[in-house]
């Protein structure tokens, strides 16, 4: 399977900028937000090259890839994987239902 193009949608991009900002606050150093970017850049690449070896989620079209306290939602086309949620597992699973279905 070819590599497809990874691409973030808003609201996952506003996500993760976010949960970044919190540990770089939260811990006073960009130590663990750096590792997660690595993290994440390695997750996002190997979804890009096999995008179906993921679980499929609850939701329409959607898959998830589990990231440690994190889940990374996407959707495949012929071309793209778009990332509709960066979701820190702890939260209100509510809040990720409304925003996967809007």
């Amino acid at each position: 399977m070819a590599e497809r193009i990874i691409a973030w949608t808003e609201t996952a991009a506003h996500q993760r900028r976010e949960i970044l900002k919190y540990w770089t606050k939260r811990n006073g150093t960009t130590t663990y937000a750096e590792k997660l970017i690595k993290l994440i850049a390695i997750q996002t690449k190997t979804i890009s090259i096999n995008p179906l070896s993921y679980k499929k989620a609850d939701y329409p079209d959607t898959y998830v890839s589990s990231l440690g306290h994190f889940s990374i939602y996407y959707k495949i086309t012929i071309e793209n994987i778009i990332i509709t949620s960066f979701w820190d597992n702890r939260q209100d699973p509510k809040k990720l239902l409304h925003l996967l279905t809007k």
